[in-house]
C-alpha cells in the first residue's frame, strides 16, 4: 500500500498527522520526514501520528519518528503517537522508542495536555 497522509488541525499549533500504509526505510521515510518539515514551516510544531492506518513500520521508520521529534523539539513542540496497532506497539516497547515518544489510545488522549 502506497503511504497516505492526512493532516487536520486541532488547535492553533496542534495537528494531526493520520498515517496509513506501511513505513519502510527509503521513500516512505523522506516522504514522512517532509511532511512534517511543511508542518514545522506551517507553525503545527506539536504533532500527533494517528497511526490506526499503519499496519507495519521498520526500525528505520522508528529511528526517523526520533528524528522528527527532535526537528519537533527544536521548533518549540513535540511528538505524540495514537492508536497504533499491536504489532507496532509492541515494537515501540522492545525498541524502547515508547520512552522516548508519548504512545496514546486514542488521537483524544494524545491530545489531552499537549
Amino acid at each position: 500500500m502506497i503511504l497516505k497522509f492526512t493532516k487536520r488541525e486541532l488547535e492553533p499549533g496542534l495537528a494531526v498527522l493520520t498515517i496509513q500504509g506501511n513505513i519502510h526505510c527509503g521513500p516512505e521515510c523522506v516522504r514522512l520526514e517532509r511532511e512534517v518539515d511543511g508542518m514545522i514551516a506551517a507553525r503545527e510544531t506539536r504533532v500527533i501520528f494517528d497511526m490506526s492506518g499503519v499496519t507495519h513500520a521498520d526500525s528505520a521508520a522508528m529511528d526517523r519518528w526520533c528524528g522528527v521529534l527532535a526537528k519537533l523539539k527544536e521548533s518549540g513542540g513535540g511528538l505524540r503517537i495514537a492508536a497504533a496497532q499491536s504489532m507496532i506497539n509492541y515494537s515501540l516497547k522492545l525498541t524502547k522508542v515508547d520512552k522516548i515518544i508519548g504512545t496514546f489510545p486514542t488521537v483524544e488522549q494524545a491530545q489531552a495536555g499537549f
